[in-house]
């Protein structure tokens, strides 16, 4: 790679795999009309049938109580991890735990606890762990660091970074913290497509039995959940929703999974077969079987939907970052913008895809939409922000052409950065939504458990969060040659705003 990219170069770069990836991507639709169906279910969102969901309290206590729960514990975790992370080892765990999806750790977690509160609690904490570890160390390293070298040289280690870093830092973490929250909401949510009683499990019920009136009003308790939640959330609260949250997961009865499945599982489910049956010589056939039969065609498949979805994605945020700047839209256009990008940010790519499944039928177009439209919804927000704080001139003009010549010029390596930062998150989603059915690498991943395989599903699973470690490592490579480092420097891509374009 060279040393230096232009910008430009890297658009193009990725236009022209996204066109050698078009002619393999299944984008049929199922034989019915899409349109009809997707006109029934507009009808039954635009009138959400409050009446017809009995359990929604106790759906939206547990989503808020495993959200609260789940990344309190992650960031514990995360923040006790933090100072060491420069450190090999804490480094590789914390990356290790981030590259494999909730949904992904809640499949494994259930066939350890069953549908449990262990389950849902792990599911989130685990990759929370690894995110909080690499992010607060951050924060903590942006930290002044004079007032750590007033302290002199006879003060250890944990008194000055007690007392002269961590608490610069509190700030920036509490925020953090509150943005992390905001996605385990998200990961809450979802995490009842597999069983657990949240919003996500009440949203697949409906959906399987047609009542789009009813999944139209979880639909709207859930986004009015989202919107508000840094009105509910405030930190000398916080606290107090811990302590509720704790005492609601305690009244989440399961049925036992029975003496001993924790310690089958990791002695005897996830040992390849062939090491379990006392065959060593079998386990390489065994490992090609496997990678030629499942990882290789699941891996296909999934860069194929997410470089296409990283396409759509960068048209959704060029185009709509205009969405939610005054002095592009107006008032009232800024006003609509933003409740457009608000919906399609707040709804998880895995809701997203599986609306979407309902109108087009099981192909890669689901989740190609579902992925470009969130997370383009995500960077045209923060270059909305950014270009709303813009210096201009007195004399600078309005509407198109200001965003034309002096917005795009001006922002165009945020957004290339920010495509860039989401590009690794989009390769994660990709795989996670084999679960609906799409041929990625979750498709295999689920077939293996169905199957009681755990040992392949290990292996899929680790071959995910290898392409998952890959992309990322590209990624920052790709930052670098293109100066995304600098934009971070002079403030053109603050290091808040990098580290969101990295979260849910």
């Amino acid at each position: 790679m060279p040393a230096k990219l232009s910008r430009l170069a890297v658009v193009g770069l990725f236009f022209c795999a996204a066109l050698i990836c078009l002619p393999m991507a299944d984008l049929a639709t199922a034989g019915h009309d899409p349109w009809a169906e997707l006109g029934r279910m507009a009808r039954g969102f635009m009138t959400p049938d409050f009446g017809a969901v009995e359990q929604i309290v106790w759906a939206v206590a547990l989503t808020i109580a495993f959200a609260i729960a789940g990344v309190a514990l992650g960031g514990a975790a995360g923040l006790a991890l933090a100072p060491f992370y420069r450190w090999g080892p804490v480094r590789w765990l914390a990356i290790a735990l981030r590259s494999v999806h909730e949904l992904f750790w809640a499949l494994l977690l259930l066939q350890v606890f069953g549908i449990s509160v262990w389950s849902g609690l792990l599911a989130i904490a685990l990759p929370y762990a690894g995110i909080f570890a690499k992010v607060l160390s951050e924060i903590l390293e942006e930290a002044d660091p004079r007032p750590a070298t007033w302290l002199g040289k006879g003060v250890d280690p944990l008194t000055r970074f007690l007392w002269a870093r961590a608490p610069l830092a509190v700030p920036q973490m509490l925020s953090y913290a509150l943005y992390r929250l905001e996605c385990g909401l998200r990961s809450s949510a979802v995490l009842g497509f597999v069983g657990l009683p949240t919003l996500g499990y009440q949203l697949d019920s409906f959906f399987k039995q047609g009542d789009y009136g009813a999944a139209g009003a979880v639909m709207a308790i859930y986004i009015a959940l989202i919107a508000t939640v840094r009105l509910w959330m405030r930190p000398r609260l916080a606290l107090v929703w811990l302590a509720a949250s704790v005492a609601v997961l305690t009244q989440v009865t399961s049925p036992p999974m029975g003496s001993g499945a924790f310690w089958r599982f990791i002695t005897q489910d996830i040992i390849p077969a062939p090491l379990r049956q006392g065959d060593p010589a079998a386990l390489w056939p065994w490992l090609w079987d496997l990678t030629t039969s499942s990882i290789l065609p699941g891996l296909g498949a999934t860069l194929v939907v997410a470089q296409l979805a990283l396409i759509l994605a960068g048209v959704v945020a060029f185009f709509g970052q205009v969405l939610i700047v005054p002095r592009i839209t107006g008032r009232v256009g800024t006003w609509a913008g933003h409740m457009v990008l608000v919906v399609l940010r707040s709804f998880p790519e895995y809701m997203l895809a599986y609306l979407f499944l309902q109108v087009f039928g099981p192909s890669m177009l689901p989740a190609i939409l579902a992925l470009g439209l969130h997370n383009g919804a995500i960077i045209a927000h923060l270059l909305g922000r950014q270009a709303r704080d813009l210096t201009l001139r007195a004399d600078a003009p309005r509407g198109l052409t200001l965003w034309g010549w002096e917005v795009v010029p001006r922002l165009f390596g945020s957004f290339v950065a920010l495509c860039l930062y989401r590009w690794e998150i989009i390769i994660r989603e990709s795989a996670i939504l084999g679960l609906l059915g799409i041929a990625t690498l979750g498709f295999y991943l689920d077939d293996a458990i169905v199957a009681l395989r755990m040992d392949r599903a290990i292996c899929i699973l680790i071959a995910t969060a290898l392409v998952t470690i890959l992309i990322d490592a590209l990624s920052r490579g790709i930052r670098a040659r293109i100066g995304a480092g600098q934009l971070r420097q002079t403030n053109a891509l603050p290091g808040q705003q990098a580290r969101q374009a990295t979260g849910c």
